[in-house]
């Protein structure tokens, strides 16, 4: 007994030294992406109350919904290129999402306590960002019903058309990034990418879930909104999706084809992931 309470305590004590140095060394990257996610909420908040608020005068100007969903399609895939190329995007990669995250750690191209620090600061930087649009738009403006904190909820067809579409979606946006990123000739262009797939998302799919593809986004919204209906499709379809993206581009290119996971490599910041990025002519630094 005294033998293995030993052991637990030297297991404990090392796993506090890896949490220790993590933050140590990495947490300007855990800072940008909570920056990050906050600005994208930040930003989601803002055109939808610009587009979807009934006192607006562009939702007045605009009375087809699939017109303001394309408009805000456009606004948000411009927001995620802006992100993923900004000097914050270029460092810590931009994930901007815990599903993205995991399924790079189950990839094992993140190391344990940077995932852990990722997700956490994911989670608490979408909520800052909505907390933020609420003081700056005014909580009354941003709480009406037709914006409600711009969260997500699954659409007439039903919530099981719901989850369908945020796998689905999940998927086709993590292939595409193991696609585009993990060709050194692609990698530059895989932001451009991301957002128009975000763009054509949001204008064509929104109506089935709200289009989430992000457990932080999702709940970002809920918590000042209070608004947990069916929340769980949005905790466990896009990881389900992009898990499954993951094992299909193994299937088809192999473990040793995932370089890096970082959206935008082709720059000169610091890379602290497990990076066999070599076409970049850089030595790694971790």
């Amino acid at each position: 007994m005294k033998v293995a309470a030993l052991t637990g305590n030297a297991v404990a004590r090392t796993q506090v030294r890896a949490a220790a140095h993590a933050v140590t060394a990495h947490w300007p990257e855990y800072l940008m992406e909570a920056g990050g996610l906050g600005l994208f909420m930040l930003s989601a908040c803002g055109f939808t109350v610009l587009l979807e608020h009934p006192a607006s005068a562009v939702h007045q100007a605009l009375p087809i919904p699939w017109l303001r969903r394309l408009c805000i399609g456009i606004a948000m895939g411009l927001t995620a290129i802006s992100i993923i190329y900004s000097p914050w995007g270029k460092r810590s990669g931009a994930h901007l999402n815990p599903a993205v995250t995991l399924t790079f750690f189950a990839l094992r191209k993140i190391e344990a306590w940077d995932a852990a620090f990722y997700v956490l600061a994911q989670f608490v930087g979408g909520t800052l960002g909505v907390l933020l649009a609420a003081y700056v738009l005014g909580p009354m403006l941003i709480g009406h019903a037709a914006v409600n904190y711009a969260v997500t909820l699954p659409g007439e067809p039903g919530l099981w058309i719901a989850f369908v579409a945020e796998a689905v979606l999940s998927f086709g946006l993590m292939l595409m990034v193991l696609t585009v990123s993990n060709r050194p000739s692609l990698n530059r262009y895989t932001g451009l990418f991301a957002g128009a797939l975000i763009a054509m998302y949001i204008t064509s799919e929104a109506p089935l879930s709200g289009m989430s593809m992000n457990p932080a986004r999702t709940l970002a919204s809920s918590l000042p909104a209070h608004v947990w209906r069916d929340a769980w499709i949005y905790f466990l379809a896009p990881p389900i999706g992009m898990l499954l993206a993951a094992q299909a581009y193994l299937l088809s290119r192999g473990r040793g084809s995932v370089l890096c996971c970082k959206l935008h490599h082709e720059n000169s910041s610091r890379c602290i992931f497990r990076c066999r990025y070599h076409a970049c002519g850089r030595e790694v630094t971790r």
